[in-house]
């Protein structure tokens, strides 16, 4: 989710300076380069019975429409909410390359333009952290079913010891040195103490980590849509930044690149 005011954030278990972010700028490298939710996923959530045929799904920040168009590959039907015009017509445009109908609004997660009891499953793909945390589980409680379910999932790079996210990473920071995304383990453990306060029960998490191969040019530009980088420096600065990753990579590394990733998921469902 993008947010264009100034918002005070909670990202990897720490408090955030105020910083005006906007993935709307980002959005050609957003839709091209942020890799997919792994199949995997979407496997270990039908565990869950999220993702059925049928279901009625919210997916909150739904971005280019990631994690929604899956949902509705499978059948379910999927609504998807955000702040950025820039990015649901980018959903729109991907969903027609796929056949796919879902229905997209422009709309705050803390203020959801939904009756009450409307949607089976939410999701919050890449975004939870975004979000003013009791306000959106308030709206959240209010527009899920009974015994509807919460699903938070996030697929983070992952930076050890020399390797070429910690050195993005710290060229990253040498361009804005305000950012403070570096350094993440994946996992959140908070999380499941704030939905526990919210009310919410049967919370259980699951992770799993998986390389994912991106070329010079995917990375560079997977890296031109990060919150550090093109939604919030100026063009100068990220032209410059690109430039330098550039030099970077193809001094050191081939033009195939792994890189370590992984998937947090945390599921739980609310009572009434």
């Amino acid at each position: 989710m993008t947010s264009k005011e100034d918002l005070k954030l909670n990202i990897r278990g720490v408090n955030r300076m105020r910083t005006k972010i906007d993935f709307g700028l980002t959005v050609n490298d957003y839709s091209l380069f942020r890799a997919g939710y792994p199949d995997e996923l979407y496997k270990r959530l039908k565990r869950f019975d999220v993702g059925i045929e049928g279901q009625s799904i919210l997916d909150l920040g739904t971005g280019t429409g990631y994690l929604a168009r899956k949902f509705a590959e499978q059948g379910a039907q999927v609504t998807g909410v955000d702040i950025s015009d820039e990015l649901i017509n980018a959903a729109k445009k991907l969903d027609i390359e796929k056949g796919l109908k879902i229905n997209y609004l422009n709309a705050r997660a803390e203020e959801l333009p939904f009756n009450p009891s409307t949607f089976d499953i939410v999701t919050a793909g890449q975004c939870w952290h975004w979000f003013q945390g009791e306000k959106v589980m308030n709206e959240i409680r209010r527009v899920l079913k009974k015994n509807g379910k919460l699903v938070i999932v996030h697929l983070d790079w992952l930076p050890f010891k020399d390797n070429i996210v910690m050195k993005t990473e710290e060229l990253i920071l040498s361009y804005n040195p305000n950012w403070t995304g570096a350094g993440g383990t994946g996992v959140y453990p908070d999380w499941l103490t704030q939905v526990a306060n919210g009310g919410f029960k049967d919370i259980e998490t699951f992770t799993f980590d998986l390389d994912i191969t991106y070329s010079q040019e995917a990375w560079r530009g997977r890296i031109r849509a990060s919150a550090g980088v093109g939604a919030s420096l100026d063009k100068e600065k990220v032209d410059a930044f690109d430039n330098d990753l550039k030099i970077l990579l193809e001094l050191n590394y081939r033009e195939s690149i792994d890189i370590p990733h992984r998937v947090f998921c945390l599921v739980c469902s609310y009572p009434q």
